[in-house]
């Protein structure tokens, strides 16, 4: 608007160069960008809705992937996380501090320790479900049931490829 309240035109937005080019296209048309942006969001809010214990979103993961098993040693937590070894030394610290998991001798080799779910991380688990579903339908509060079920299969399918 001008200082006399009519419209102003706007500039047209300029086209790139090689708008034409097949490798020239708009970040939303990028799958993979979408994804990285929803993954920067999801993390932002599990990260947000975390905050007042201290914990993010990586610990979480690994509580949520401990309540999964009898325990693991932390060579495959890093695996199945993708978490780099050295994180996982620190995440592990962390959540032993908080006794939310214990490092055990491993049943079948006691010189070895796995690390083991403690009841006080059965506990955060269940009194965060509500925070992570609330993340969840924040994150997929556009798309009607049947599509949330759908993008979760989909992406269930896409993060089961990446594990072969």
């Amino acid at each position: 608007m001008t200082a006399h309240g009519t419209p102003t035109a706007q500039a047209p937005h300029p086209r790139p160069v090689d708008a034409d080019e097949p490798w020239m296209r708009g970040l939303h048309a990028d799958t993979g960008y979408l994804l990285y942006r929803l993954g920067l969001r999801s993390g932002q809010l599990f990260n947000a809705a975390l905050q007042e214990s201290g914990l993010r979103l990586r610990h979480y993961a690994l509580l949520r992937y401990l309540a999964t098993v009898e325990g693991a040693p932390q060579r495959d937590l890093s695996e199945r996380l993708g978490y780099d070894p050295s994180a996982i030394v620190g995440l592990v610290d962390d959540l032993e501090r908080l006794h939310l998991v214990e490092r055990r001798p491993a049943p079948s080799d006691r010189r070895r320790r796995i690390v083991v779910l403690a009841e006080a991380g059965r506990t955060y688990l269940r009194d965060t479900d509500e925070a992570s579903h609330r993340v969840t339908d924040e994150l997929t509060g556009p798309l009607s049931e049947e599509e949330r079920d759908t993008l979760h299969a989909l992406l269930l399918r896409v993060a089961q490829t990446d594990r072969a």
